[in-house]
């Protein structure tokens, strides 16, 4: 497959997955992810799935390693927050990170050879910040509501 290939099926199944329906009556166009969202179980783990798809192709396209971990990112935000019912699926409507990635994926493609910039850096290396602050905090909160219950149940 040609690189032209590989870019042309990254943005369509980014379409199909975030953007394919319109909304009758204004410029706002849904897509399948948050549509499959909504199954419970396993819809959010099928669109992340199907969102890997252009992680694979990125991957293919041999962009930067970060662009990668970025690229990554946005699936596992996209697929954790959006396990959570109804609010998961309206970020998902909002996030649209198969149309993130696929933005991600046509910078860097066009710019194969090139190191990744700062930008890259800073978004994961903040990610990884925010994540390791929410964990501590929901450790802080779990451990706060133990000792409540406990206090109460005494």
């Amino acid at each position: 497959m040609t690189r032209q290939t590989y870019l042309t099926f990254a943005r369509l199944l980014a379409q199909v997955l975030d953007r394919s329906i319109p909304l009758p009556g204004t410029d706002f166009r849904i897509g399948l992810d948050p549509l499959i969202g909504l199954i419970p179980g396993f819809g959010d783990a099928v669109a992340s799935l199907a969102g890997s798809m252009i992680l694979f192709l990125a991957a293919q396209l041999q962009v930067p390693k970060i662009v990668l971990i970025r690229m990554s990112v946005n699936i596992a935000l996209n697929g954790v927050i959006g396990s959570v019912p109804l609010f998961g699926d309206l970020f998902s409507l909002w996030f649209q990170s198969n149309v993130r990635n696929v933005a991600l994926l046509e910078r860097h493609a066009a710019a194969m050879g090139h190191a990744s910039t700062f930008w890259d850096w800073a978004f994961v290396v903040g990610l990884f910040a925010g994540i390791i602050g929410l964990f501590a905090g929901v450790v802080a909160g779990a451990l706060w509501l133990l000792h409540s219950i406990g206090h109460a149940v005494r």
